[in-house]
């Protein structure tokens, strides 16, 4: 039986077909459309991949910022519940998610079932999130990708004082213009990043075995530094932009057996 999970972001939309405990398909799309209009776009274009119709879905489940414009689908569940549910099904073990995503960031506490425990936000500025990273890349005149990867060559790394958006990326001007090379300023923003990382795990629990999961997982310049920051090498996902998608249809399926196995009992009980 195939159920679906949409993540409607920020910055972008995911989107996945799972049947049991496989991945039939996914979508990873802007979303510069209306949530809506975009969250249908996702879910054909995956349904169509994986070869399957809107009938085929025995359930859908809604996830993240635009959650609430979605609908045909079940009760809509938090991106921070569906990412502790996506993470334990990659890393059982995994106790403490860090998840950086296009406008925000959450560090995450959960149990052995994937429940969550205990969580914080960062949402009062966009500092250390994908979109910090997309203006920085901008002015640099190199994508998001490259700019991880010149931040990795930097030998000589500068302190970029500023976390909020406007007023690094007014730093990092004036630094290039004073001639210091891109690879040290890349650097200094990726570190800056993490120390805003850093600082949000040092409001939970850090346990041992920690996942990152959002966009900015993808950028290994990040993780380098967060790995540095925090002395312990994050687990990591094959996609970790999908991992809120993922949770979002486990919960889906969970809940259709549920109920499905409710019915059945009443069924019983009346005869």
């Amino acid at each position: 039986m195939p159920f679906a999970g949409i993540d409607i972001g920020s910055r972008s939309i995911k989107a996945v077909v799972m049947e049991g405990n496989d991945i039939l398909s996914s979508f990873t799309g802007g979303s510069i459309l209306q949530g809506t209009k975009m969250a249908s776009i996702a879910l054909s274009d995956t349904l169509k991949k994986a070869g399957l119709s809107m009938n085929d879905i025995q359930s859908i489940m809604p996830t993240g910022y635009g959650r609430f414009q979605f609908l045909g689908g079940e009760k809509h569940v938090s991106e921070i519940s569906c990412h502790a549910k996506g993470v334990r099904w990659y890393f059982p073990k995994v106790r403490t998610i860090l998840d950086i995503g296009g406008q925000d960031m959450k560090a995450i506490n959960c149990d052995e079932k994937g429940r969550v425990i205990d969580f914080v936000l960062n949402d009062k500025c966009a500092g250390g999130t994908g979109r910090f990273l997309e203006v920085m890349a901008e002015l640099m005149g190199v994508s998001v990708e490259k700019l991880g990867e010149i931040s990795l060559q930097s030998e000589n790394g500068v302190k970029i004082s500023n976390t909020c958006v406007i007023f690094a990326k007014t730093e990092a001007l004036n630094l290039l213009r004073e001639g210091i090379s891109i690879n040290d300023i890349a650097a200094g923003l990726h570190d800056s990043v993490a120390t805003i990382c850093s600082n949000l795990l040092g409001r939970i629990s850090l346990i041992k075995d920690f996942c990152l999961t959002g966009g900015v997982a993808k950028n290994m310049g990040v993780v380098e530094k967060i790995r540095a920051k925090v002395g312990i090498e994050p687990f990591i996902p094959p996609d970790p932009q999908l991992v809120g998608a993922i949770g979002a249809a486990l919960f889906a399926q969970e809940i259709f057996l549920k109920r499905t196995a409710d019915r059945k009992g009443n069924h019983c009980s009346v005869n």
